[in-house]
């Protein structure tokens, strides 16, 4: 592979980071300038305004009418920790973890929680469990999207209806770019930095009619902190989802997230969000076919993520180095992007295989992936002389 010659086109916007993850094409500073600063959330207008969210969300998103979803703390961890630490006990538990945040939920449950009734289902990096081992008799805890990995479930075909267990799932890099069956799932988290690409440090929960009857039959046999607690007296706290959130939210936050809904009401609601991202997979996936020098960290074409696209490099060359010698080459191509501007953020995960990370969520626009892939072209042939010579 000789040096190939630098591309005459950027994108527009270099921002590929999976979290924070870019904004609204067309977003400015000036999309925050209707939002209530300098008073309570428990006002009248602040409360109207986390009323907002959850009214665009539920019609965005076409939640059940019985479905219940709420803000809460601490982005999409605190949404999902607080789930764990509040549901599970009443049965066993199956984990399934394919990447680092996965085997973060493991040891929570295992080590944090002291759960001894669980059964583990892990897999290598770029591969999913079996599925079909899972026991819906049990609590089952997954992401739908593995964003370090890349890899994500296919569908929801493996999730039966009359499962006796809650499903209870890390969405967080999912929502609003892959369809997901909403009568298969009983707890959603996810946060609005990622495929919204709103602001961090906001979690929003999602609950079915069963979650909730878990909620308000089953005590923990531990202490709940307050910042976790969906009940009151053996029942649900119904002001977490009428806008009365735990503790206080930024309430610039919260006029980002209204202003990236109204954005994706402006481009045809959730079927084009979806639209959008696959368009962008679709655009990675050609870049793929046609080289000799990368590939999808996804083994199955059909769990290829289509938001946070994780992509390794074939090269025989690359393959021959060691494994730290391969982890500072990827670091030196996305130095290289990042010194053009043209793309930021986009090494692997840092727990994640030697490669690299482009996210392709909703906000991504198609012609800033097609400007892109030839410039990691040009920067993979880059490392390969200053490896090679």
């Amino acid at each position: 592979m000789n040096t190939i010659a630098k591309p005459d086109i950027r994108p527009v916007n270099p921002n590929f980071s999976s979290g924070p993850c870019a904004k609204r094409p067309g977003w400015t500073l000036a999309g925050l300038s209707g939002a209530v600063l300098g008073r309570s959330h428990r006002s009248v207008e602040g409360k109207a305004k986390l009323q907002l969210v959850l009214d665009k969300t539920r019609l965005l998103l076409n939640l059940p009418k019985d479905y219940r979803i709420g803000i809460v703390a601490a982005s999409d961890t605190g949404a999902f920790e607080m789930s764990l630490w509040s549901m599970l006990g009443a049965r066993e538990v199956d984990i399934l973890a394919w990447e680092s945040f996965g085997h973060g939920w493991v040891m929570d449950v295992e080590k944090q929680l002291k759960l001894s009734n669980t059964r583990v289902f892990d897999a290598e990096y770029g591969k999913l469990p079996d599925l079909s081992e899972v026991d819906f008799s049990h609590d089952v805890v997954f992401l739908w999207n593995g964003t370090t990995s890349g890899v994500r479930v296919p569908n929801g075909d493996w999730i039966p209806t009359d499962r006796q267990g809650l499903t209870i799932c890390d969405a967080t890099s999912a929502i609003f770019a892959m369809e997901l069956p909403w009568d298969k799932l009983d707890v959603v988290t996810y946060s609005w930095q990622k495929v919204m690409g709103g602001e961090a440090q906001h979690g929003m929960l999602i609950l079915s009619p069963r979650a909730v009857s878990r909620l308000e039959t089953y005590t923990p046999p531990r202490p709940i902190p307050k910042i976790f607690r969906l009940t009151s007296d053996g029942k649900l706290i119904e002001g977490i989802f009428t806008g009365a959130t735990i503790n206080t939210p930024s309430m610039l936050c919260v006029e980002d997230a209204i202003d990236g809904l109204n954005w994706a009401e402006r481009v045809g609601g959730f079927k084009a969000l979806v639209a959008r991202s696959a368009a962008n997979l679709e655009v990675l996936r050609k870049w793929v076919e046609g080289s000799k020098y990368v590939d999808f960290l996804a083994e199955n074409p059909e769990t290829i993520s289509s938001t946070s696209v994780c992509i390794k490099i074939i090269a025989d060359w690359f393959c021959a180095l060691g494994l730290e010698e391969q982890r500072r080459t990827t670091k030196k191509i996305s130095a290289l992007l990042e010194e053009e501007t043209v793309a930021h953020d986009i090494n692997a995960y840092r727990d994640a295989p030697p490669g690299l990370r482009i996210w392709a969520g909703s906000t991504i626009e198609v012609t800033d992936l097609e400007a892109l892939t030839p410039w990691i072209d040009w920067a993979i042939s880059v490392a390969q002389l200053e490896v090679t010579s």
